[in-house]
């Protein structure tokens, strides 16, 4: 049983009367769109010869996806007040909505997709070159999790290279919390480790009944007792430039200025996070340490 929240509370996207009735005509009209451009044929029923309506009936989206017909007809005419993740799902399966058409439905509904989604392995090509050309700063690609996606070469030289590690291990809140390399070399360690569970914390917000969101925060709180005790602290925290130490064994200190550049306003959304040197000492260690492995690299 779905029980409906009050305009101004729960999952995105519902908040005051007037914008929720501009979500449901529009969420309406999407539907009937989507209805109209889906042939019998393509869903495996027969056509007939008095059909009419371009594309399927609404019984027949209602049947597809064993959702009541009188209940997807209020959807369609922007009667409903709040539709159910189930009966989204099965909407979209059944009028056979691609990626980017689901992601839409949903977020028209302002309900949180239940399906979980292994996008942490998958990267824009175009956003991967954008980290490589950050070179020689060290740049990863990042989504809202904090997995990394994609990271340079210098990336790998200063903090190590994620693709020598499980993809389950390849993210930044994951290695902050177990990794020794990780534990010994960031000065300011304790410091980040609290500042990327509160972000985290504040991320997770419109991410909650995500499964894959739930399934990494379990992973963590099983890892690690000192996770376990910053995360029942509810502390939140915004995204800021910082600067951070790194103790680097072959050049020394290095001190790294953390900047962000979001790629767009999607989801899922991408990343850019680029480590530059905090000073001109910084500068030069990064520098030595890339002609260093080029020189190894060479011989």
């Amino acid at each position: 049983m779905t029980i409906a929240a009050p305009e101004h509370l729960g999952e995105r996207g519902r908040g005051r009367p007037a914008e929720q009735h501009v979500r449901r005509r529009e969420l309406a009209a999407f539907l009937r769109s989507r209805r109209e451009r889906v042939t019998p044929e393509q869903v495996g029923l027969p056509r007939g010869p008095r059909r009419r309506t371009p594309g399927l009936r609404r019984e027949e989206v209602a049947q597809l996806s064993a959702v009541g017909v009188t209940w997807y007809t209020w959807i369609e005419q922007a009667r409903a007040t709040q539709v159910s993740a189930q009966v989204l799902d099965a909407v979209a399966r059944a009028l056979l909505m691609d990626p980017a058409e689901r992601a839409h439905l949903f977020a028209l509904a302002g309900t949180t997709d239940p399906r979980t989604e292994a996008e942490c392995t998958l990267a824009p090509k175009s956003a991967i070159k954008v980290v490589e050309r950050l070179a020689p700063y060290p740049a990863t690609l990042q989504n809202a999790r904090y997995d990394i996606l994609a990271a340079n070469r210098p990336f790998a030289q200063v903090f190590g290279d994620p693709a020598e590690l499980a993809a389950a291990d390849r993210n930044c809140l994951w290695l902050l919390t177990t990794s020794e390399r990780w534990k010994r070399d960031f000065l300011d360690r304790d410091e980040m480790l609290r500042d990327l569970i509160a972000k985290y914390r504040a991320g997770m917000a419109e991410h909650v009944a995500e499964p894959v969101w739930k399934q990494q925060l379990d992973r963590l709180l099983r890892a690690s007792g000192e996770f376990r005790a910053l995360w029942e602290r509810h502390e939140v925290a915004p995204m800021s430039p910082h600067v951070k130490r790194y103790r680097h064994p072959v050049v020394g200190l290095i001190r790294l200025e953390h900047r962000t550049m979001w790629l767009a306003p999607q989801t899922p959304a991408y990343r850019v996070v680029v480590y530059v040197p905090a000073d001109e000492d910084s500068e030069e260690r990064l520098e030595r340490l890339a002609q260093a492995t080029d020189g190894r690299a060479a011989e």
